[in-house]
């Protein structure tokens, strides 16, 4: 919770300054499946998605993002909303060769889950060209796995147009996982996305897929389900920016 408010706090505080110095932007969408790091967190369903954006003076920006989720009270929570929200610094360290640093915490409202699935992550991104390179180090539990904490994220990315306007973006991920429940819940993920920017409205196609552990990344015990929620497959999504 004081996490949240941290980060509420941040949000709230750009809004104290001059409307002239800030650049706002909304979006909403939704997907076929929510996959987040190549795994279904909607057990391979459909969600809503929206969310802020605040870009503030000198590279500093703040924002929040939520999305429809099902695996929290797949696995005996009482949520069904992820929220997260960030700040950071966005600059140029030399001509070309960009960087991006800054906090981003998941907040579940009333999961319940023990432990906790809120996750808080520190991030830092060089982008080079169309390519982005980026960790993420989890500084708590992370995702409801116990005893997690300093878990990391690793992912390489890279954006190419190749035909008036349409987007190409290849992926690669790595997810390592601490703790006791480590070596079933590390995996690799991947993914290639097409999409085209129709004046703010964004429709996208991505094919997606990891090699986790097929045993472990099942719905929990109050979903009636077995599906691999690493599976590859294809996912539809749409986003208006404004």
């Amino acid at each position: 919770m004081k996490k949240t408010l941290l980060a509420l706090g941040a949000v709230l505080a750009a809004t104290a300054v001059p409307a002239a110095a800030q650049d706002f932007s909304f979006n909403v969408g939704a997907v076929s499946d929510y996959r987040y790091r190549g795994i279904s967190q909607t057990r391979l369903k459909p969600a809503v998605q929206g969310g802020v954006d605040v870009a503030l003076p000198a590279g500093f920006y703040v924002g929040a993002w939520a999305s429809s989720i099902k695996w929290i009270k797949d696995f005996g929570g009482d949520s069904d909303v992820e929220i997260d929200l960030y700040g950071g610094l966005k600059g140029e360290i030399t001509k070309g060769l960009g960087f991006d640093v800054g906090v981003l915490t998941y907040q579940y409202p009333g999961n319940k889950l023990n432990p906790k699935a809120d996750t808080t992550e520190l991030y830092g991104a060089l982008s080079f060209g169309p390519a982005t390179l980026k960790y993420s180090h989890a500084v708590t539990n992370t995702f409801g796995n116990p005893d997690s904490k300093n878990s990391f994220y690793v992912d390489l990315s890279a954006t190419f147009e190749v035909f008036d306007g349409w987007m190409l973006t290849p992926h690669a991920g790595y997810q390592k996982i601490k703790g006791p429940l480590g070596d079933p819940a590390t995996y690799g993920d991947y993914s290639l996305t097409v999409s085209k920017d129709f004046k703010g409205l964004v429709p996208s196609l991505a094919i997606v897929g990891t090699d986790a552990d097929k045993n472990f990344y099942v719905p929990g015990p109050n979903a009636n389900s077995t599906k691999f929620l690493g599976k590859t497959g294809v996912v539809l999504g749409v986003k208006y920016t404004f």
